[in-house]
């Protein structure tokens, strides 16, 4: 599987690249090795530079940036990008059986971190935090590859697949908003300091 091609098709083509996937078997450690991890490492690079170079003005708190600031972000970025795909995958993987999908966890961890990719390719917007608001934009779009996906890779029944998207959509953004909530609070939080203040 070449990364950049995988990454280009199923943004521009997901139909087509969904049908592609379902006849692949690879491994979750493939899959975490050859695509996940590396993509995962724009956001992270791009919100070190970000957070760590440039800063970001914020009301009352002035402007905020140091390179402890962007370790923190980039550090928070990864393990929510990797961990979150994982969890989330779990999760869809676990809510199968009530949809009439076939439970496979290596299809589940396919189906999000290929879904995954829009939001880890605009991650490059962290560069101007500003901007990351369009990193956001583009995670939508990656909720509607989740959609596309979900039938071919999961088997799910046709009359099936809204509901279990609706379901894994709220997982999904649950656990987004968690694991990014604890470990901001963990990590970033005590970061919030007088040393990341310019």
């Amino acid at each position: 599987m070449n990364l950049v091609e995988r990454a280009k098709k199923i943004i521009l083509e997901p139909k087509k690249e969904w049908q592609v996937i379902e006849q692949e078997n690879t491994e979750v450690t493939q899959i975490l090795i050859s695509y996940l991890i590396p993509l995962a490492l724009i956001p992270a690079v791009a919100s070190f530079i970000g957070y760590g170079f440039i800063g970001i003005e914020i009301p009352f708190f002035g402007h905020i940036g140091s390179i402890s600031f962007g370790v923190r972000q980039a550090i928070v970025s990864i393990i929510t990008t990797i961990g979150g795909a994982f969890f989330s995958a779990f999760i869809i993987d676990a809510l199968a059986p009530n949809f009439g999908s076939v439970k496979n966890f290596n299809r589940a961890v396919q189906l999000v971190a290929y879904s995954y990719t829009p939001a880890m390719v605009a991650g490059i917007f962290y560069i101007l935090p500003s901007l990351s608001i369009l990193a956001g934009l583009a995670g939508i779009y990656g909720l509607y590859l989740l959609y596309l996906g979900i039938g071919p890779l999961m088997k799910t029944p046709q009359e099936k697949v809204t509901g279990y998207f609706v379901v894994s959509l709220i997982v999904t953004i649950l656990v987004f908003v968690i694991l990014s909530s604890i470990l901001s609070a963990l990590i970033i939080g005590s970061g919030l300091t007088g040393s990341v203040f310019n």
